[in-house]
């Protein structure tokens, strides 16, 4: 869970906070909403996991914290910092600084092929003006840290499973020392062991206090790891609350569908056997 707030001090500030967001595509007469008042917050050491179906808008809201996005309307809070209204130097110049970070569903999407994992690694710490000793040293640190072992530094990402090349591109994500990492849908294409994996550095994270904003379509996914939930649907953010109150009283009809279509156990009611699963999945 997050760290709590202590009592006659102020809350701890959100990384990210997004309030009102408004995203089109499109232009003039074809322009489309695809988001519409979106508002969400993750505070430092949360994991915000966010659920919606293909084609909700939940990877256009990470392009949009992202700036790869220009909103509509609404604004975009990163570390205190207002960046919805940022220019590509601007954004520039936070990305260098590494405060946000993205994971892609698919490794290789975010792994050049051509370059050694070290390579890799080392890129966005060179670019962010790091001395090549120091990000030797933070290279073999973060491997640690995903538990990858340092003879696949000089490997390309075709000579990786498809967990290490996922831990790999985790370790990139964390070589800069992120204040937020966004991960779109981290384990779906991967087994049950190396979910459980990439799961349990995920776990670590949140504890030691990075910020997480957890993308799937899959509920199952995110329930052992969120600390709350927020449901997109047909872009707009229908549900949100406590990952065991969105599961167990789920107040949306869409959300409700969702609890309903994990899986089943063999011989109770659909809903409820879905719910008991789920619940299983929540943290003690």
């Amino acid at each position: 869970m997050p760290p709590a707030d202590v009592p006659g001090r102020a809350p701890a500030v959100p990384v990210l906070a997004v309030t009102g967001l408004d995203v089109h595509h499109g232009r003039r007469r074809r322009r489309r909403p695809v988001l519409h008042g979106v508002s969400l917050t993750v505070a430092p050491g949360e994991t915000l996991g966010l659920i919606g179906e293909t084609g909700s808008g939940k990877t256009t809201l990470a392009r949009a914290v992202l700036g790869l996005v220009r909103p509509s309307a609404g604004s975009i809070t990163l570390a205190g910092e207002e960046v919805s209204t940022h220019g590509a130097r601007q954004w520039r110049a936070l990305r260098r600084r590494g405060i946000v970070q993205y994971v892609f569903q698919d490794p290789l999407r975010s792994l050049d092929p051509d370059l050694t994992v070290e390579r890799s690694l080392a890129e966005p710490l060179l670019v962010g003006g790091v001395p090549r000793a120091e990000a030797a040293t933070r290279i073999r640190a973060v491997l640690a840290r995903v538990r990858l072992e340092e003879d696949l530094l000089g490997r390309v990402p075709g000579e990786l499973s498809g967990g290490q090349r996922q831990r790999a591109a985790v370790a990139r994500a964390l070589v800069t020392e992120p204040r937020l990492v966004i991960l779109d849908e981290p384990v779906s294409a991967l087994d049950s062991a190396h979910r459980v994996q990439i799961l349990r550095i995920l776990k670590e994270l949140r504890a030691a206090g990075v910020a997480l904003l957890f993308i799937s379509h899959d509920l199952g996914s995110v329930a052992g790891s969120a600390d709350r939930i927020a449901v997109l649907h047909r872009g707009e953010l229908v549900e949100s609350g406590t990952a065991r109150d969105v599961i167990t009283r789920p107040r949306h009809p869409y959300t409700r569908l969702l609890v309903g279509s994990a899986p089943t156990l063999r011989g109770a009611p659909a809903d409820r056997a879905a719910r008991d699963a789920l619940r299983a999945l929540l943290p003690a």
